[in-house]
C-alpha cells in the first residue's frame, strides 16, 4: 500500500500503531534489557502517548473540515515536544565526560518536592543518567525517537494534506 494515498482515517491509526509499537518497545527494553528510562526518555514517552491519543482520536473520528486540523494539531505539538526533548538528550549525550552534569533526583520525588515549572528546569538541565549513551543498532536511544518524532509528524502532515487534495 502507498503512503501517498492512505486515507485520513488509516493515516491516523498507522500512527497510532505505530506510537504504541514504540512505548511497547520502551517497556520491553527497560524490562528485559535493563534501559531504565531518565527524565529525558519519560518526556519523550509522554510526548509519544500525547501523540498516540491524537492519533487514535482522529483515526477514529476521520472527521471532514476544520476539525481535521485539530488532531493534526494535537500531534504536531506532541512531536515539536519531542523533538526538542529527543534533541537536548543527544546534546548531553554528546558532552565530554568532564562537562556532564551530576545525577539528579528521581523524577517521582522531584514532582512531589518541587513545582511543575522547577522540575522541567531541572529535567531539561540534564542530569548524569541523561548522558549514559546505549545503543541500539547503532544508534542511542534518543536519535531513534527523534528520527520516530520527524516521521510521524511527516505522516500526519501529509495523510492532512491528502485530506484536503481529496475534497
Amino acid at each position: 500500500m502507498n503512503p501517498f494515498r492512505w486515507s485520513y482515517r488509516v493515516s491516523f491509526l498507522v500512527g497510532f500503531v505505530v506510537c504504541a509499537g514504540l512505548l511497547g518497545f520502551a517497556l520491553y527494553a527497560e524490562k528485559y534489557w535493563q534501559m531504565f528510562p531518565c527524565p529525558l526518555c519519560i518526556f519523550q514517552r509522554v510526548a509519544f502517548i500525547v501523540m498516540a491519543v491524537f492519533f487514535l482520536l482522529g483515526g477514529l473520528h476521520a472527521p471532514r473540515g476544520r476539525t481535521r486540523w485539530i488532531y493534526a494539531a494535537g500531534i504536531w505539538l506532541g512531536a515539536i515536544f519531542g523533538m526538542a526533548v529527543a534533541g537536548r538528550h543527544l546534546w548531553i549525550q554528546s558532552l565530554p565526560t568532564d562537562q556532564i552534569p551530576s545525577c539528579g533526583p528521581p523524577l517521582d520525588y522531584m514532582f512531589s518536592a518541587f513545582p511543575f515549572q522547577k522540575v522541567l528546569e531541572l529535567v531539561f538541565t540534564g542530569s548524569g543518567e541523561c548522558a549514559k549513551v546505549e545503543p541500539i543498532l547503532g544508534l542511542p536511544m534518543p536519535a531513534w525517537t527523534l528520527l520516530w518524532f520527524v516521521l510521524l509528524a511527516v505522516l500526519t502532515m501529509m495523510a492532512v494534506r491528502q485530506r484536503v487534495l481529496r475534497k
